[in-house]
């Protein structure tokens, strides 16, 4: 007797139900599923042409920074003669002072970078503690923190910046990056407190607690990870917003003045009237190395944004797949 027969009809429609339904001749898939990257990779960006060219970018300015004052001469070196266009001895020409251009623009790259670094250090920590901690938090202690990030973010940062800056009496470098690192963390902290309260209400979260684990080793062995890609974003964005602000200050005169960055440089130039005597050469690099460094960071930002949003990761591959497989078949995608 056939098996057809002892099976009861109800089983057999449900098994015609779910056996899969044979494919249409001359027919093709025109959505591929892309492949997931699992481990420690799945925190990695993908490389594509943005990250590609904005690793590029950054490194070598990075690498200029390093072994340009190697290289140059001292960049308060007055002896040169005063405005030479570039030459075979200036690569970039001299100041109104006679300070050789590219001496000063590899010594700026490396405080330019500190203040960054210093300020986007400061910016991400703050970040972390009103942020992660307000957002893992419960009662009156996420109530204070966040009252705390939102009067920040209400405050306007670059004015507060400026009169900081006008009433310290020495400015140095290392306090332009604190007071850049201490005015602009609130909208990161915003950002991760929304994200952390996500996370806090997963099923691992609530395991761990019931396991009797600390908050503290809660938020750093569970919550910490899941938050990585977003906290490279903030802190490459930080270090954008210092780089900016310091060359902003600097070229308003509330710089720096024990240091040279690329703001100063742009500062000199333009009390030098270096603009109207047509000596381009002296700030047209600066700003050439202010736009390249923060687009690069903004491409290495735009790819690590991938890992934070999928669909901007998956979006161009089926795209790309769905073209292929129409472009094979004859058919319009």
């Amino acid at each position: 007797m056939s098996d057809s027969i002892t099976r009861d009809p109800a089983e057999l429609a449900i098994i015609e139900d779910e056996a899969p339904a044979p494919a249409l001749p001359g027919t093709q898939a025109l959505v591929v599923q892309p492949k997931r990257r699992g481990g420690a990779k799945a925190l990695l960006p993908t490389m594509s042409p943005k990250l590609i060219v904005g690793l590029v970018l950054v490194g070598a300015i990075v690498l200029f920074a390093i072994i340009g004052p190697l290289l140059t001469q001292n960049p308060r070196n007055s002896k040169n003669p005063a405005l030479s266009p570039p030459s075979g001895e200036h690569l970039l020409g001299t100041t109104k002072l006679g300070y050789d251009v590219l001496a000063q623009l590899a010594h700026g790259a490396q405080g330019s970078l500190m203040v960054g670094l210093i300020a986007g250090g400061i910016a991400i920590v703050l970040s972390l503690i009103f942020g992660v901690l307000a957002g893992y938090l419960a009662g009156w202690q996420e109530d204070v923190l966040s009252l705390v990030t939102n009067i920040m973010i209400v405050i306007p940062g670059l004015p507060l910046v400026m009169v900081i800056a006008a009433f310290a009496p020495t400015r140095s470098l290392q306090l332009v990056a604190i007071v850049l690192g201490i005015t602009s963390w609130a909208g990161a902290a915003y950002v991760l407190r929304l994200q952390t309260r996500s996370l806090r209400t997963r099923d691992y979260v609530y395991a761990a607690k019931v396991a009797g684990e600390r908050s503290v080793r809660i938020i750093l062995v569970e919550i910490m990870p899941n938050l990585l890609p977003l906290l490279a974003a903030q802190f490459l964005f930080a270090i954008i917003f210092a780089i900016l602000g310091e060359a902003g200050l600097s070229y308003l005169g509330l710089g720096p003045t024990d240091s040279i960055t690329w703001g100063t440089i742009l500062n000199e130039a333009q009390s030098g009237q270096a603009l109207g005597q047509g000596a381009w050469w002296w700030f047209v690099p600066p700003g050439i190395m202010i736009a390249a460094l923060g687009c690069g960071l903004a491409l290495i930002n735009f790819a690590i944004d991938e890992i934070i949003n999928p669909r901007l990761r998956t979006a161009p591959q089926a795209a790309r797949s769905v073209r292929k497989a129409a472009k094979s078949k004859g058919v319009a995608a």
